[in-house]
């Protein structure tokens, strides 16, 4: 399988099965309908499109960078890591996982295990594997289309944490704010909500 085929089955696989189990989340209480929610949809949907927009072979257009065929195999791997990484702090949440912003049934806020390293394991996971992804491809669009995935994801990030404030009060989730980094694991924690 060459290295684009095998990048194409890791995101197909992970689509199809994220979507599939989307069956075990639990019952939506209530949903945070705001801008950047859906600025974040849109950007990551166009963040998507132009990772995996065929431009080199559409428009002759060359490569920014070559990682031949065992750099983009390990890069396959990297993106396969994320990709699992995603699926433990998913399978983490157990009920409580939502494609949107919405407080579950019995929610609380989660801080073992991935969310012991970041706030949005998920959101940190999909940055790598996408980041991976654009590495492979190694095209101004996909670079772009990361990009916009990154901007996208961290939009979303922003609007769960005012939202859980909300929910939960400043000072309870604050607390987690404070111990636990955003996105990037061992960060400074300077980047708690606004």
């Amino acid at each position: 399988m060459r290295p684009t085929q095998l990048l194409a089955a890791i995101w197909i696989a992970w689509g199809v099965t994220w979507l599939g189990a989307a069956v075990w989340s639990g019952r939506t209480e209530k949903r945070a309908a705001t801008w950047d929610v859906s600025a974040y949809r849109l950007l990551t949907v166009i963040g998507a499109i132009l990772l995996w927009h065929g431009t080199v072979r559409a428009f002759g257009l060359s490569r920014l960078w070559h990682v031949g065929y065992v750099g983009a195999y390990v890069l396959a791997g990297v993106t396969l890591i994320g990709i699992l990484f995603a699926w433990w702090a998913r399978l983490h949440l157990g009920r409580l996982w939502s494609g949107a912003v919405t407080l579950k049934e019995r929610h609380r806020i989660v801080d073992t295990g991935p969310y012991s390293l970041v706030r949005h394991p998920i959101y940190t996971s999909l940055i790598g594997a996408t980041l991976a992804t654009a590495a492979a491809q190694a095209t101004a669009t996909a670079v772009v289309g990361w990009t916009l995935i990154v901007l996208g994801l961290w939009l979303k990030a922003r609007a769960e944490e005012r939202f859980l404030v909300e929910q939960f009060g400043s000072e309870s989730y604050a607390a987690y704010q404070r111990r636990v980094p955003m996105l990037v694991p061992f960060a400074a924690r300077s980047d708690r909500a606004a």
